[in-house]
């Protein structure tokens, strides 16, 4: 049988209110509207939902049952409602942010922003290289999250990071050897911590890889081919920290800091409160173990 979501919401709006008359001033209704709702739901159950007596109101066992899946029902279609119900902020949202800061959690933020917000267009940037703040003063974006140092006044802090040097589980140099380094290109906040740091040492370095991808350092890495400058959250399984190995130095802290051009439209608005609700990524330990070897069965190339 099929229930008017109308009956359920009387149902459940007695029982909530504790009677008759506070759930006709909920629903802006009569109290006689009320108990005939309520009378035409418990002849299309076939029995009794309430215990009426003169001085109180009380559930029967089945209605205690009905109350339960009535909410149910009601939760879903409210759900429902809000997934599909057409929502006023409309516009352009220009957004940028680098690649370390979303992961594989910038998919599904965008997919949640687009299901509560269709009528919004996003045009995001995600770069390790893009100069993201001269594009917020440019005017290119109206959004971005940039890595500052600890204590700017600029912005809203979303979480702090902390730069390491990162090798594979493997990585090995010989003892006096020229430390073999990967680096995103210029401009870029980790190669300049990076560099800084090394500069007050005595170490004999060279770079030996170069990309504006995380994945590619992050390749160049878990190959052994060289160290790299990335933050602890970016650990991934087969990595392992090595500050205080071959004579790297300990590196600074910085802060994941959103940006904005001072649009405030509602889209504007909605997309940054958005970010700024997005959980921080559970801590990693200095070393990921990596995942057991799958065995392969390989065929000669003829």
């Amino acid at each position: 049988m099929d229930f008017d979501p109308t009956l359920l919401r009387a149902f459940v709006a007695v029982k909530e209110t504790g009677g008759f008359t506070r759930a006709a001033e909920r629903l802006h209704l009569t109290q006689s509207a009320i108990s005939h709702q309520i009378r035409r739901l418990e002849e299309q159950v076939g029995r009794p939902l309430l215990h009426r007596t003169t001085r109180s109101m009380t559930l029967t066992e089945d209605g205690q049952d009905f109350l339960r899946h009535a909410q149910q029902i009601l939760d879903s279609l409210d759900a429902l409602a809000r997934r599909f119900q057409s929502s006023p902020v409309c516009g352009v949202v220009r957004f940028g942010v680098p690649e370390n800061f979303m992961g594989d959690r910038l998919p599904s933020l965008l997919c949640q922003f687009a299901r509560v917000y269709p009528e919004v267009r996003l045009d995001v940037s995600v770069s390790m290289n893009l100069d993201l703040r001269a594009m917020i003063e440019a005017d290119e974006l109206d959004l971005a999250v940039v890595m500052t140092a600890p204590g700017s006044t600029a912005g809203t802090v979303l979480r702090p990071a902390q730069f390491a040097w990162i090798a594979a589980d493997t990585f090995d140099v010989p003892q006096g050897a020229s430390l073999p380094l990967a680096f995103f290109p210029a401009p870029c906040i980790n190669r300049r911590v990076g560099v800084d740091a090394l500069d007050s040492t005595q170490i004999k370095w060279h770079v030996v890889f170069t990309s504006p991808s995380q994945q590619g350092l992050r390749a160049a890495v878990l190959s052994g081919l060289a160290i790299t400058v990335l933050t602890t959250d970016d650990l991934e399984p087969g990595m392992r920290i090595v500050d205080g190995q071959y004579g790297l130095p300990s590196l600074s802290t910085a802060d994941f800091v959103l940006l904005s051009n001072g649009s405030d439209t509602p889209a504007v608005r909605e997309f940054g409160q958005m970010v700024l609700d997005m959980p921080a990524p559970a801590p990693v330990p200095t070393q990921v173990p990596k995942p057991p070897a799958q065995t392969r069965t390989y065929r000669p190339f003829v």
